[in-house]
């Protein structure tokens, strides 16, 4: 008879059960590994409880939270010891709308929600089709009538009136709907064979990256109309979004240059093989990959343009982070300029805090498959 001997499938110590409270083994291995980073992680505990603590004597048991309408003489009296929330229901609607006449305010609002609702589904893998487009197209047709009105019974609000968290939010998805497929194909052009097409990719990419937003957004608002005939005039907040529009293309140019070199070359072979023309080949095969390639940079650069889009104050525009400084010229509120931008940094966040989630989401799709 031939011996049967056992053959340890893993390691004995992966088949010894854990024993002990899983808090404390995951404390001991995270934060109490060693005398040092015991130490460390002590220090540093501290110090973040204190700062929770102070923070919520500030914001929360001593804060103010309402008044009377214009009355700040109750923040006054607990300035450096408490918060004055009563400044956010005070000037909450001049944050967000800006100088967009109160009584039509409504407008704006609905548009904010519409936008979000046109993120949310877009979104959704599920409703990837070419009807999202159209949707798209629909709905930022009726967000065009409410903002500008004139027409369907609604007053006419010209551009000069907007403000706030509209505009930001039409700055950021114009930006990067243009801008997107824009990078798109300047990526393509710099690695094209035609040489033309190359140094045109290659001029623009360099010029818009070797210059700062600001000064683009200058150039746009006080150089350029003045290379227009006499008479011929581009609204402002227009040639804001085209500057916009140009400096994302150029940064994601290079973003998506990056995801078709990561592309292997065998693939660009087979789809030759297949017979396929240029752009088929790109648009079912290479590039789909390159995006998959680059999902984190492209969502960081999403990113930085959303919260790029408050440098058009240089240019006078109103943006959320602009009407928020000017919300606290007011006299009686001057002295609680910190909540309003605390307020401010909360909405910057939360639509920050959303795309992160989603790159993370997407990531973990695209490994699955």
């Amino acid at each position: 008879m031939t011996a049967i001997t056992d053959i340890p499938d893993a390691p004995r110590a992966a088949r010894r059960p854990q024993i002990g409270n899983p808090v404390l083994r995951w404390l001991r291995t995270n934060l109490f590994s060693s005398i040092p980073n015991g130490i460390l992680s002590v220090v540093l505990l501290a110090v973040l409880g204190k700062g929770i603590f102070s923070f919520v004597q500030w914001g929360i048991a001593n804060a103010v939270w309402l008044t009377p309408t214009n009355d700040s003489s109750a923040c006054k009296a607990v300035r450096g010891l408490g918060a004055c929330w009563a400044i956010i229901p005070e000037k909450y609607r001049f944050v967000l709308f800006g100088t967009y006449p109160f009584d039509e305010q409504w407008r704006p609002a609905l548009s904010v929600l519409l936008f979000i609702a046109l993120f949310y589904l877009s979104s959704r893998r599920a409703l990837w089709r070419r009807e999202l487009a159209y949707l798209w197209i629909g709905a930022l047709t009726f967000i065009s009538v409410l903002m500008w009105g004139g027409v369907l019974g609604l007053s006419f609000v010209s551009q000069d009136r907007w403000g706030g968290l509209p505009v930001t939010l039409i700055l950021a998805t114009f930006g990067l709907a243009f801008g997107f497929p824009l990078g798109i194909l300047v990526a393509l052009g710099r690695r094209s064979k035609l040489p033309a097409i190359r140094s045109l990719s290659v001029l623009y990419v360099e010029l818009i990256r070797g210059v700062p937003l600001v000064s683009l957004l200058f150039m746009a608002s006080v150089m350029f109309p003045l290379f227009m005939p006499s008479g011929f005039n581009i609204d402002k907040l227009l040639r804001a979004q085209v500057a916009i529009i140009l400096f994302a293309g150029a940064y994601l140019a290079e973003v998506i240059r990056g995801g078709l070199q990561a592309v292997p070359r065998g693939q660009y072979e087979a789809a030759d093989a297949l017979g396929l023309s240029y752009w088929r080949k790109h648009r079912l095969i290479v590039l789909p990959q390159a995006i998959r390639h680059v999902i984190p940079p492209l969502v960081n650069t999403f990113i930085a343009f959303f919260k790029d889009t408050s440098l058009v104050l240089i240019i006078g525009i109103f943006d959320l982070l602009t009407t928020a400084k000017t919300a606290i010229i007011d006299p009686a509120w001057q002295q609680f300029s910190v909540e309003v931008y605390i307020f401010v940094a909360a909405i910057y966040f939360v639509f920050c805090f959303a795309m992160s989630r989603y790159s993370r989401s997407l990531e973990a799709h695209a490994a699955s498959r």
